[in-house]
């Protein structure tokens, strides 16, 4: 599992954007123990967590799917390359957790703590991750269709690295993420993929855009005022009733600024 898992990560991000709208979890088959089956139970976890004495504890790798960790105390908790795909952890406290290269399809994260948690080449597509907090996170994966609506994404970090050219075009993926009511402040999503993304009146102040794909992504009633918008893309996007367009930053260096919709039909 590590092994495909680290190339699944490569292939999405740094395959380039043909690639990436093919289907990449057809590498892995979905239907097996190791991708839906837990090979722990809750009492297990609970057990480890006790033995720990407020120590994090280590479930790197393991099979957890299906599993109701809900309410948990995982703080810092290892969980690198685990399987955790339709997993219940609504309301668990994974501040600061070890989610590199996890698996969480269609798990749900509502309300759960997820600040300062590492994401590097995390699969979370169709996840709900609903009013969570994931403030100063580091989202560099595969979010796409998954619900972040009113969630907490304060100085997230989930743009792209381009210090590190081998590393480029690691970045967030949130295509089709509904991020309605989300606070994104101060947030990194430079070089990122956001197409068809739901950012009604979210708070993009002071978020670094630049680079990324918003096209045919929703923005109304956003609020944008110090946001970078340098090279974004912005075809087919909605920029209707935008507050602090005004104070956006390189608000007239967006590409494809004809093809954007700026009034509401009628």
């Amino acid at each position: 599992m590590r092994r495909f898992a680290l190339s699944f990560m490569l292939a999405v991000f740094a395959a380039g954007p043909a690639a990436a709208e093919q289907d990449l979890l057809l590498g892995a088959d979905m239907s097996s123990p190791a991708m839906t089956k837990a090979e722990m139970s809750r009492a297990d976890v609970e057990a480890m967590i006790q033995d720990a004495n407020g120590k994090p504890i280590d479930l790197h790798d393991k099979a957890l799917s299906g599993l109701d960790l809900s309410g948990l105390n995982l703080r810092g908790v290892n969980l690198r390359t685990a399987r955790l795909n339709k997993a219940n952890l609504r309301g668990a406290d994974l501040s600061g957790a070890n989610l590199e290269q996890a698996w969480l399809l269609k798990a749900d994260l509502s309300g759960a703590k997820l600040a300062d948690a590492k994401m590097f080449g995390i699969t979370a597509r169709d996840a709900n991750l609903s009013e969570a907090d994931l403030s100063r996170s580091m989202p560099i994966g595969d979010f796409k269709g998954a619900s972040m609506s009113g969630a907490t994404l304060v100085d997230l970090k989930g743009g792209a690295d381009i210090k590190n050219q081998s590393m480029g075009l690691m970045r967030a993926v949130f295509t089709s993420v509904n991020l309605s009511g989300a606070n994104l402040r101060g947030g990194n999503l430079g070089r990122s993929r956001l197409e068809y993304a739901n950012l009604k009146d979210a708070d993009l102040t002071g978020v670094v855009l630049m680079g990324s794909d918003l096209s045919g992504a929703n923005l109304t009633g956003a609020t944008v005022t110090g946001a970078d918008f340098k090279n974004v893309d912005v075809s087919g996007a909605r920029l209707i009733n935008l507050k602090g367009q005004s104070e956006a930053k390189d608000w007239a260096e967006r590409v494809n600024i004809d093809r954007a919709v700026t009034q509401a039909s009628n």
